[in-house]
């Protein structure tokens, strides 16, 4: 028989009258890009704790009615964030109580996110955990925009990385990513993406080299924007994009103009709506809504 239908309260290592919490990643966008996995664990979740970048169908339509929904999460250059330290409480609070939790994360539970002190936490009070992989942002922009990450002949590596902050890399990083062979896949870097740009252009990026801009990838609102990269600036300096982001550079990123099989949506509009708690609305009043790290 699957855990997912054993009675939590009896499993041989949770502490007495103790919950569980499922660390689990809902995809980048599509509703059903969601495991059977942790779908299953959702519609029998009592409290689910969930991110911004998580879509509203997976909520509405895959949880129990009576589950009480909780929005958290973070964003890393503007907005409120729901602090970590408020996360961790909440895991601690409800599973304490003896109640399944699942912390929902949009694309992979681990990529880019602060699983590491969700598990610290649950480690120190004793309180039984699984991770669920989820199809993190990198795979599902990639697949949806028709851009095979390791094309063979064009790349046989690929990078996930991230350049929120314009100083996070030093010189001889930058000109190793400028020289690599490997695919790049950047998070979280859409507002310095000039910058970024900028570097790989100064330390000698090949000319063989595209960048794809993927906007809400695999949700109905997706639009993808290629060029070469030594076109970018000309062509798209100062450009802002709708959250969550996606960019690919290397060479496979030229494959999204000939095989292409998502039209673009030609939307600005956001696809990640704020998520209204279900239940208990005054006990949440303390807490932010903002947006998942993940972007």
């Amino acid at each position: 028989m699957s855990e997912v239908n054993q009675d939590i309260s009896k499993r041989p290592n949770s502490p007495s009258g103790s919950g569980k919490v499922i660390l689990a990643g809902a995809g980048p966008g599509d509703p059903e890009l969601l495991t059977i996995k942790a779908l299953r664990y959702l519609q029998k979740a009592d409290v689910v704790i969930t991110d911004r970048l998580v879509s509203e169908e997976i909520l509405t339509n895959y949880t129990r009615e009576d589950a009480l929904i909780i929005s958290v999460g973070k964003q890393c250059s503007k907005g409120a964030s729901t602090p970590q330290s408020e996360i961790n409480d909440l895991l601690v609070e409800h599973a304490g109580s003896g109640k399944l939790v699942v912390r929902l994360k949009g694309g992979d539970a681990s990529i880019f996110s602060n699983i590491l002190d969700e598990l610290r936490t649950l480690a120190t009070h004793q309180i039984p955990y699984e991770i669920i992989p989820g199809i993190t942002a990198a795979l599902g922009a990639a697949a949806y925009a028709a851009i095979p990450l390791t094309a063979r002949g064009y790349s046989t590596a690929v990078r996930f990385l991230t350049h929120y902050k314009k100083d996070d890399l030093n010189e001889s990083y930058w000109k190793e990513l400028a020289q690599t062979a490997d695919t790049l896949v950047f998070y979280m870097s859409s507002e310095p993406l000039d910058h970024l740009v900028e570097n790989l252009l100064q330390y000698g990026i090949g000319a063989d080299k595209w960048l794809a801009v993927i906007e809400q990838a695999t949700t109905p609102l997706q639009n993808v924007y290629n060029c070469p990269i030594h076109e970018y600036l000309s062509a798209k300096r100062g450009s802002h994009y709708v959250s969550p982001t996606l960019i690919i550079i290397g060479k496979v990123a030229a494959l999204h103009e000939p095989f292409q099989w998502l039209p673009d949506s030609h939307s600005k509009e956001n696809y990640f709506a704020p998520v209204a708690p279900r239940t208990a609305e005054s006990s949440l009043k303390k807490y932010s809504y903002a947006d998942s790290a993940e972007t």
